[in-house]
């Protein structure tokens, strides 16, 4: 019994020693698994941010930052050059409008300094969720360097997941640098792609021809002289992903045309609108607008666009009607497109986390003569009865070829649109809508001084107020010599938005335009005319007369007040309008 107990005891030391080192290697494995568990809960945050980096990454990369490149980081290049130098650059700024003396110098690569909401950085998107875009990018007689740089900076701002396509549409540019240089240039390029129109089509005709052949779920539009802020892309095809039916316009940032230094801004961003001339304005975003958004990164509605740059998804772009094709080159698309949006049950909006440079040239560099005719097809198919105040300010748009629009008004109906009063009461109800009651508009004119008339034309487009009115022959034109007498008793400048009243200056005695009340306000004592019976135009603050002078002190007829002369010609007026 001893014997066979010793006889067992080693097999009993070594079940013991298995034992333990099967209960070791179990807790081992049991402790293991819970940091391996440890390590897979941390891993998917670390590989989810991985992974969105990944997703982001553009088509191509910027090369290396050179900080002291020219225009680097946005900024301003001044050159200091000698006569020869100055002459090449005086003549690349006749040619295009824009230096490209100096646009030669700074990088195709170049990058921007940071110009959004702080907020936008925090936004983060489901890249594999978003739709896709096609760039389309028309031209004519493009400069090199602003047209390539455009090009680049797309391909190194856009997530490669999202750009199906850069199309670049040449509309029949006869300059040698766009030839055969552009096709070797793009062809070693990914996802750039040329089409060239075989006649000058415009650029309404022109974009179609590149939308044709895209590929992408949503059709972006840009000018051939931009640059793409980082970021850019992915709130207008968010936006879009949310609302089909939104069209989404970036934050357009001015880069200055002869020094290209880039002037974005990270506040609130300005709005579009029109006047009366069906001239394309900017203005501040509304109070009721601000209150309806609930975050600083949130879409802000818009009454238009500027035209330039924009996203529609391509589908509601086709149900939409697409742009007018009786549009020729360029000029008053932007205000038609708009209309016809808000109008047709879409929505126009600014995304504030996308910004975008452009170039704005010095001025036109080619003709806009068929712009007229572009805005009288749209007051003709979208405006309804108000077509008459813009007839009433452009005169000679009446007289205007402007194409047959019978299917564009078969297409507003077709696709059931809000008349244009539902539009000026629901998306634009801060425009002041002009009286324009027989008699009491139009030019005016003064019954002593024989064909002369008010006249009133600021130095700067954008500010209204704060010139004198002269006297000047009378033209017909509308324009700088419309004026409407209102109800209230004021003397209104309002071709333009915002509207300019006359206001009379009892110790100069001459005229000058100020800004007009705002609704519901009453009207200044020193805007307050009484146009009587007698022709005669009182003054009601100073209790003088208008009276036609010709002698002022600067030389240049104008209206003055002065005591009134009940029988003096020169105090007589009347308004004419011109038919």
């Amino acid at each position: 019994m001893a014997a066979c107990g010793r006889r067992n005891r080693p097999k009993l030391l070594f079940f013991l020693f298995g034992a333990t080192l099967v209960g070791y290697l179990i807790f081992f494995r049991h402790n293991s698994g819970d940091v391996s568990l440890t390590n897979r809960r941390e891993a998917p945050g670390e590989r989810e941010v991985e992974k969105r980096e990944h997703l982001r990454k553009p088509v191509y990369e910027k090369p290396p930052l050179d900080v002291n490149a020219l225009g680097e980081m946005g900024n301003a290049v001044k050159l200091n050059l000698n006569e020869e130098e100055k002459r090449k650059e005086e003549e690349s700024i006749d040619k295009h409008q824009i230096n490209i003396y100096v646009s030669d110098k700074v990088s195709l690569h170049r990058r921007l300094p940071e110009r959004w909401n702080p907020l936008c950085r925090e936004l983060k998107y489901d890249y594999r969720s978003l739709p896709t875009t096609s760039v389309v990018i028309a031209f004519y007689n493009e400069a090199w360097s602003t047209l390539l740089r455009t090009v680049h900076s797309v391909l190194e701002t856009s997530p490669d997941i999202l750009l199906k396509e850069v199309v670049l549409v040449d509309d029949y540019s006869d300059r040698a640098h766009l030839k055969q240089p552009l096709e070797k240039y793009i062809a070693g390029l990914r996802k750039v792609r040329l089409i060239r129109a075989t006649k000058r089509e415009g650029l309404v005709r022109a974009r179609l021809l590149g939308a044709s052949i895209t590929t992408g779920d949503v059709l972006t539009f840009l000018d051939c002289h931009c640059e793409c802020h980082e970021g850019w892309l992915e709130p207008l095809l968010h936006r879009i992903k949310e609302e089909p039916s939104a069209v989404v316009c970036p934050v357009i940032d001015v880069i200055d045309w002869n020094t290209f230094q880039y002037l974005g801004n990270s506040g609130e961003p300005q709005i579009g609108g029109f006047d009366w001339r069906l001239v394309f304005t900017w203005h501040a975003v509304p109070r009721y607008e601000q209150k309806r958004r609930r975050s600083p990164v949130d879409v802000i509605r818009s009454p238009t666009m500027a035209g330039g740059l924009f996203a529609v998804s391509k589908n509601y772009f086709h149900y939409l009607g697409t742009y007018d094709t009786g549009m020729e080159v360029w000029g008053g698309e932007n205000l038609e497109f708009s209309f016809r949006i808000w109008q047709c049950g879409g929505t126009l909006e600014i995304h504030p986390c996308s910004h975008v440079g452009h170039v704005f040239p010095k001025k036109a560099p080619y003709s806009r003569s068929k712009a007229l005719a572009n805005s009288v097809r749209a007051a003709e198919v979208w405006m309804d009865e108000y077509k008459e105040i813009y007839y009433h300010r452009n005169p000679h748009a009446r007289l205007e070829a402007f194409g047959d629009v019978t299917e564009r008004k078969k297409l507003r109906e077709k696709l059931g649109c809000k008349n244009f009063r539902w539009f000026l009461d629901n998306v634009y109800p801060d425009i002041h809508v002009p009286e324009d009651r027989p008699g009491m508009f139009g030019m005016l004119k003064n019954r002593g001084k024989t064909n002369y008339c008010f006249d009133y034309n600021p130095a700067d487009e954008h500010l209204v107020a704060g010139q004198r009115v002269i006297l000047y022959p009378c033209h017909g034109m509308g324009q700088n010599q419309f004026f409407e007498y209102s109800m209230d008793g004021e003397i209104r400048y309002n071709t333009r938005e915002p509207a300019g009243c006359v206001v009379g200056d009892n110790i100069s005695t001459y005229l000058t335009v100020q800004l007009c009340r705002k609704r519901r306000q009453t009207v200044p004592a020193d805007q307050k005319f009484v146009h009587r019976e007698d022709g005669s135009l009182y003054h009601v603050m100073s209790q003088k007369c208008v009276q036609a002078v010709d002698k002022t002190d600067n030389g240049t007829p104008a209206p003055s007040l002065q005591p009134c002369s009940p029988h003096s010609l020169y105090q007589k007026w009347f308004f004419e309008e011109r038919m």
